[in-house]
């Protein structure tokens, strides 16, 4: 607690934006830097720094997945250990499952996917048994801009995927159904990777009295796939998210972009229990797939895609991402008006431009140090509007623990505390991990269960930085999000 403790005090000494990574600080500046390729989002009208798309027409492999294939997605499991996902609904996102449907047999199941029908392609669909082959696509019924198939013949979960005209596969990981099971699906077929934009260049809240700027990462099916709404990560220090744009960073950014990228993209191994992209080793390249015959655990899972918003920190930062003063620590206080900011103010906003899945179960809050405070403490009194919780590296040892000892009042279910919750830290004294321990046994003892709707994660040799978080992130999203 003393080291990280005098890590930000060393950080308060200096100017916001000359915080190293190990630092509790972050970068004043509300702007959003120059941009690089820029190009206009055709739902926002933000600046856009990234999304480049390219056509896939790739061919069929021996299982069903084309060697570059991916797909943005969702679906009601959470992890295989059954927390809900932040994608299950039915009638948004881009997919969802639901349980057993009237007018199924016991060895049916029905696929519904959502694509815009005025691109002018059909939609097929092939998979790993019953009446599905990864040969040759079944055709589906097309309803506007909903194509359906029902398969025949499901003794068991099996694989599947869609296809544009036969031809060009979505995007990801295969996708899973069970008998008796409808799936829908929002999927996309032609786009590689999402755009990071300058959402708003000066917000300006009338509760903090104050102007910053918002990012947004937008998914990559965003822009072909009218059709799919989408999960919302807030998260705190804005500026240091983006590996599109590195400029922003005070030190290192989280490379949150390019996570979510890869997750659209590939899935990884489950192991030891743990799903997806949460049993990837930390600091290692992870073990992808892209369908369960690559992994010994018969399981190749991803997270669903997700729209994120980048809240940029200002000078007040400390004051914003704390509950309380702290004897210590000059300037604490004023997360109440923060968190009534991006309640009353923001949220609104990104819901009225984007679209957004408003409900608290499709709404997360992430950040790490004084951000995984901050994010800790709104899920206290406000889990009716962020369902989901991440704190990395939480600032724990605030005012003697004082988060800790607010969440052992969290005695209700939910909706009145959050449905699922991730905290994590380095190990040691380097990142402070005692008081991190405390926090995690809070949340446990009120019957929080890790690695269904909890998950504490102790990394070894990681210190206070945005190193070790961007190594955590994308475990810290598989749980929030669910499995895709």
């Amino acid at each position: 607690m003393a080291q990280a403790r005098a890590l930000l005090l060393a950080c308060l000494a200096a100017t916001i934006a000359g915080c190293g990574s190990n630092t509790d600080g972050s970068s004043s500046s509300s702007s959003s830097g120059s941009t690089h390729g820029a190009t206009t989002s055709s739902a926002t009208g933000a600046t856009s720094t990234s999304g480049e798309s390219s056509s896939t027409g790739s061919s069929t492999s021996a299982t069903g997945t084309s060697s570059s294939n991916s797909t943005s997605s969702s679906t009601t499991a959470g992890s295989s250990t059954g927390s809900s996902s932040a994608s299950s609904s039915s009638s948004s996102g881009s997919s969802g499952t639901s349980g057993s449907t009237g007018g199924l047999g016991a060895d049916q199941a029905l696929i519904r996917v959502h694509y815009p029908a005025a691109s002018g392609h059909a939609v097929t669909i092939r998979g790993s048994a019953g009446s599905l082959s990864w040969s040759q696509g079944q055709p589906t019924t097309a309803t506007g801009d909903l194509f359906s198939y029902t398969v025949s013949g499901v003794t068991g979960p099996i694989e599947w995927k869609p296809l544009l005209d036969d031809a060009t596969w979505a995007r990801g990981p295969n996708y899973h159904v069970a008998p008796g099971q409808t799936v829908d699906i929002w999927p996309h077929f032609l786009t590689t990777q999402g755009q990071v934009v300058t959402l708003i260049q000066t917000f300006h809240s009338n509760v903090l009295s104050d102007d910053r700027t918002i990012y947004a990462y937008l998914p990559a099916s965003y822009d072909e796939n009218t059709d799919a709404t989408y999960p919302v990560v807030y998260m705190h220090d804005g500026q240091n998210l983006w590996a599109a744009m590195p400029q922003l960073a005070f030190s290192t950014p989280w490379n949150v972009d390019t996570a979510f990228d890869a997750a659209d993209e590939n899935g990884t191994c489950s192991a030891g229990g743990v799903v997806g992209w949460g049993a990837q080793p930390l600091g290692q390249a992870p073990n992808t797939c892209t369908g369960d015959g690559d992994c010994a655990s018969n399981e190749c899972r991803t997270f669903p895609e997700a729209i994120v918003i980048g809240v940029s920190n200002d000078s007040d930062r400390i004051y914003e991402y704390t509950p309380t003063t702290d004897p210590s620590t000059p300037g604490g206080g004023g997360a109440d008006l923060y968190i009534q900011m991006l309640i009353d103010e923001l949220k609104p906003t990104v819901d009225q431009m984007l679209r957004t899945r408003s409900d608290a179960a499709s709404t997360a809050l992430v950040g790490s140090s004084l951000g995984g405070l901050v994010s800790a403490y709104a899920g206290i009194d406000h889990a009716d509007v962020f369902g989901r919780i991440g704190a990395l590296s939480p600032s724990t040892w605030w005012n003697n623990d004082v988060l800790v000892t607010d969440v052992t009042t969290l005695t209700q279910a939910a909706p009145n505390r959050p449905l699922v919750v991730y905290v994590d830290s380095g190990q040691g004294t380097a990142d402070d991990e005692a008081d991190t321990d405390q926090l995690a046994a809070a949340y446990l003892n009120l019957g929080y269960v890790d690695g269904v709707n909890f998950r504490h994660v102790v990394q070894a040799g990681a210190s206070h930085s945005e190193v070790y978080w961007a190594q955590r992130f994308p475990g810290c999203m598989q749980l929030l999000l669910g499995e895709r």
